[in-house]
């Protein structure tokens, strides 16, 4: 089986790359559905092209996220297009806007399940839009590869279609939790998340988590994804004389948390987070209240001025020229799930089938991406990472904390 590393305005996408996207799904004919001798069947494969599909939010309140992670993975399987196909096949991307809607996601799921025929869906955003797709999608035989989410479902229970690469919310903030008590000497910790299926996975891990050290939640807020005022949050939890607050947010409401904590006076508390709250876009906020904010990701965060390999800087100026932007975290991480499914879909070999498919990802056990980050499968083994990097901010940038803390 071949083996390797990785491919030699944040809220925008190109006009070129969303007419791209947007012109795969069409009214095309839908793609043939065969099966292998005896195996499952499958759909999205004919002998000239391959049929791959994203819900995600291309304009809605993470946005930021769904745009660059539809950047990364099109650059790569453009390249992978360019240089002939996989096997003779071209992969064609169908994208659906689903704005962070659960009722948005559930029809364009519908749509690239059964209209578009897609063969397996990638980088999918979201914990509660997955989660509002997945039965349906497992049902009609459709892999999910690498969901933009760390929830729990993603991977538990584990299913033979089901593959991520990037930290669980669950296990990364439980070692968070123990980090932060037993290497810090924090004693009052408290939670601040969103009203929703990924707050409360949050809530449970520090809840989990402390349980197991006798210790409990001193004091905790909840509000929308879409909230916009914290100072009644705030309030409650400094006179709680919460030391450490762990957030289940997103970008925005990040940062309006940190802003509002600043103009109320509160500096001697540390706030920390997890994949779905990193970002530079936090870091390099021009207040500079996001200054000490303590972050666990699978990914840090690169910057052109460090000392970076070749093969990452290459990667790095190829995607600014492009996009017309430097690239987060979420572009290095969707330009290695697209990689990670160009490498399983060679594994396979030309006479593609899900089984060999599956069987062409659990034989990546040892893949390096661009930036020196690990990722392996194996049979019944399909949660490719189990460490992420601790990284607070630092003059307006990430700086690493602790490269490798394992959970």
């Amino acid at each position: 089986m071949i083996q390797r590393g990785g491919q030699s305005g944040l809220w925008k996408i190109g006009l070129a790359g969303l007419l791209l996207l947007a012109g795969c799904g069409g009214d095309s004919a839908p793609s043939s559905q065969s099966g292998s001798d005896g195996g499952r069947l499958f759909q999205g494969v004919t002998d000239t092209e391959l049929v791959l599909g994203a819900h995600t939010d291309l304009s809605g309140p993470i946005a930021i996220w769904g745009v660059e992670s539809m950047n990364g993975l099109r650059m790569r399987f453009e390249e992978a297009n360019e240089a002939g196909g996989v096997h003779g096949r071209q992969i064609r991307f169908v994208v659906e806007d689903t704005q962070y809607q659960v009722p948005k996601a559930i029809s364009a799921g519908n749509k690239l399940i059964n209209r578009d025929k897609i063969f397996a869906m990638v980088l999918a955003l979201g914990t509660q839009t997955n989660n509002a797709v997945l039965t349906q999608q497992l049902e009609a035989g459709v892999p999910n590869l690498f969901p933009v989410t760390g929830a729990r479902s993603m991977n538990e229970p584990y299913h033979d279609l089901k593959f991520t690469q990037r930290g669980i919310y669950y296990d990364e903030v439980q070692a968070a939790v123990a980090y932060f008590i037993n290497e810090r000497g924090k004693q009052s910790p408290c939670v601040i998340h969103h009203d929703s299926e990924y707050g409360a996975e949050i809530y449970d891990a520090v809840a989990d988590q402390l349980a197991s050290m006798e210790m409990s939640i001193v004091a905790s807020s909840a509000h929308k994804p879409t909230e916009t005022e914290f100072t009644a949050s705030i309030l409650k939890l400094r006179n709680a004389e919460c030391d450490v607050v762990f957030l289940a947010t997103v970008h925005r409401d990040s940062i309006l948390i940190f802003e509002t904590a600043r103009k109320l006076g509160w500096d001697d508390v540390d706030f920390v987070g997890q994949n779905a709250a990193y970002g530079k876009v936090i870091a390099e906020v021009a207040s500079g209240a996001s200054e000490g904010y303590y972050c666990f990701a699978h990914l840090a965060a690169p910057y052109i001025e460090d000392d970076l390999p070749a093969a990452a800087r290459a990667w790095w100026n190829k995607y600014e020229a492009k996009y017309g932007q430097a690239p987060d975290i979420v572009a290095m991480e969707s330009y290695r799930a697209a990689d990670l499914v160009v490498l399983a879909l060679e594994n396979a070999g030309r006479e593609l089938t899900m089984d060999g498919f599956i069987a062409g990802m659990e034989a990546i056990t040892d893949y390096t991406d661009l930036f020196g980050y690990k990722v392996s499968f194996g049979p019944g083994d399909h949660q490719g990472v189990s460490e992420s990097v601790l990284s607070i901010v630092r003059d307006g940038r990430w700086q690493t904390v602790e490269q490798s803390v394992s959970y």
